[in-house]
């Protein structure tokens, strides 16, 4: 049976998530808590793993219910309370990255990389298929890498790839519907790994050959716009939005 396995935010944009057992869709589309707060530089750009791989060197772990972020850089811990503390989190920060930073807040919809869309979806034979296609690589290390919110399990591999295109229909997880809006083309982020950021030159091309070799029928080519794609960006439907998601919800199509 077909089954909502795991739901991962990223309270912080570019940094670590956390797991949750339940979500509730924001009225922007989103999960709640994801890509709520994110540190901008003050070119006005985002800081994020496409900027600096010094985002990867650093640990952070949010408690949803307390509001607390703590930061780990080289054995130095802190813990800040948000948003209260956000002076002392951007001084912080601030040191780290080598440059003054500003935290932002978006509780609507978050600082998502898209103008639609809100949860990524990804099954977890998925991962197991793309850990397969590298040596030593976990399934823990691939979903770290391509940070997806909503993960389902009980379906086959790419099976999140059948609802974009022209005649692609939508899945419900619960009572919750989920529409496709697009496969997401990757950036340089999952070419690294996610502990260190040491870059692997040969990851994009390897994963572009296998995905060509490895599309399943049901698979509309020509909704993809690159092959370096991985996982659902899904959209859902204004008058779902203000439901919740929980760990364990049957999924349909």
């Amino acid at each position: 049976m077909a089954e909502l396995a795991r739901l991962r935010v990223y309270p912080v944009k570019a940094l670590d998530g956390i797991d949750v057992d339940r979500a509730r869709i924001t009225d922007g589309g989103t999960l709640e808590y994801d890509r709520e707060y994110a540190l901008f530089a003050d070119d006005g750009d985002p800081i994020n793993g496409v900027r600096t791989d010094a985002v990867h060197r650093l640990t952070a772990a949010f408690d949803p219910d307390d509001r607390e972020l703590t930061l780990t850089r080289d054995g130095d811990e802190r813990t800040f309370s948000l948003p209260d503390e956000r002076d002392s989190l951007e001084r912080w920060c601030g040191t780290y990255f080598g440059e003054d930073v500003t935290l932002r807040r978006d509780r609507s919809g978050g600082f998502v990389d898209r103008q639609r869309g809100g949860p990524s979806v990804v099954s977890t034979a998925t991962l197991r298929e793309v850990a397969s296609w590298f040596d030593g690589m976990t399934v823990k290390s691939v979903r770290r890498r391509i940070r997806a919110n909503v993960e389902v399990d009980g379906v086959p591999a790419f099976w999140e790839d059948r609802f974009v295109g022209e005649t692609a229909d939508g899945f419900s997880i619960g009572d919750v519907r989920f529409e496709g809006v697009e496969p997401c083309v990757r950036c340089i982020v999952p070419e690294r790994d996610p502990d260190t950021g040491a870059h692997d030159p040969t990851f994009r091309q390897r994963l572009v050959e296998r995905r060509r070799e490895t599309y399943p029928e049901w698979v509309d080519r020509d909704a993809f716009r690159s092959d370096y794609s991985l996982m659902l960006i899904a959209d859902v439907p204004p008058e779902h939005r203000g439901e919740a998601l929980t760990v364990g919800d049957s999924v349909s199509w």
